[in-house]
């Protein structure tokens, strides 16, 4: 009897200021990634410019790509196929990954894989255990913040989402208010730890829905600031970092808890980049084991993006039978499916 053969996947991922290459063995096993992070050329502006973005993934894509060949010590002629990140994010760098992708799939003759953003971040916990359904997928990042249900492999139901801000730009938000510099989301997680919730803020959304609005709690920071500096008082940074992360944390522990129970699902994942928040981490933990149900937060190294987790995703979207031809074009947004 022969031995299945194994499948290799190359995905890359340009979808906001991080060139990355990686190659994936069967959708669990990463060979090799390479991360071209632009952090330190943004920090100066407060936030990611598109345009230097996309002009920086100009310089690094065929880098990165060299370099994560040579790490693995493969060809390209020992790739099966290449996920490229279609959508969302910024549409210059999605161009430019999605260009590379097409060019390499022509020259080698590769199928085309098109991997959803949120599809990868998703996937990202498949590198360190296999998914098991029903499963609640917890999608918090800087543009995301959604539960989404799965009975199977690339079978995505939403079942809620912000009405209003992102988790991630809400408390970039709040650490601009509260004085800390770019990326404030990982600064304002560390300095709650050192503090204790002692203001007073609003769960936001607190109904029978699955749906987050994190507006109302970015405004009530704002006014408290206002109110405390108006009157001469010193604000507590560390204490109102634990205060709003104490709210934000807990609207989304809040809903999560409702889908497990409402929806019997076996397994309850984190993804995206706020998946490396502590917080979050520790009470999500806390909450599978007081509802017994098998939990996984991924390794911080696939919190951020990453190309191993387009070709995770890629893996079992190639195996689903989604290939695309070179007419594919990047978008901007776009919904999970």
């Amino acid at each position: 009897m022969n031995e299945k053969k194994d499948t290799y996947i190359l995905g890359i991922e340009s979808s906001c200021d991080e060139t990355s290459f990686s190659i994936v063995k069967n959708g669990r096993e990463n060979i090799a990634t390479i991360i071209a992070s632009q952090i330190d050329i943004h920090k100066d502006y407060g936030g990611v410019v598109p345009e230097i973005a996309s002009r920086n993934h100009v310089k690094n894509i065929t880098i990165v790509l060299e370099e994560c060949l040579e790490k693995a010590n493969m060809k390209m002629e020992q790739i099966d196929a290449i996920a490229i990140t279609y959508g969302p994010g910024l549409i210059g760098s999605l161009l430019i990954g999605l260009e590379a992708a097409k060019t390499l799939s022509f020259i080698y003759n590769k199928p085309l894989i098109p991997v959803h953003h949120i599809a990868g971040h998703i996937y990202a916990n498949s590198l360190v255990k296999e998914l098991e359904f029903p499963l609640l997928a917890i999608v918090v990042s800087g543009g995301h913040t959604e539960l989404i249900k799965m009975i199977d492999h690339y079978k995505f139901k939403k079942l809620g989402g912000t009405v209003d801000d992102a988790i991630g730009e809400c408390y970039d938000k709040v650490a601009r208010v509260i004085g800390l510099p770019y990326p404030g989301g990982p600064k304002l997680d560390k300095l709650a730890q050192k503090g204790q919730p002692t203001y007073k803020l609003p769960v936001p959304l607190k109904d029978d829905s699955y749906n987050f609005s994190f507006s109302g709690l970015k405004s009530a920071v704002i006014n408290l600031v206002h109110n405390e500096e108006q009157r001469n008082r010193e604000i507590k940074k560390e204490d109102l970092a634990a205060s709003f992360e104490k709210s934000a944390v807990g609207s989304i522990v809040l809903k999560a808890k409702k889908a497990i129970k409402n929806e019997k699902v076996k397994h309850v994942i984190l993804a995206g980049g706020v998946a490396a928040n502590n917080k979050l981490r520790n009470e999500i933990i806390k909450l599978g084991n007081e509802m017994n149900v098998d939990i996984s937060v991924p390794p911080m190294k696939y919190c951020t993006d990453n190309a191993a987790m387009i070709a995770a995703a890629g893996f079992y979207a190639y195996q689903a039978g989604r290939i695309a031809d070179l007419s594919l074009n990047s978008k901007s947004s776009d919904k999970l499916s």
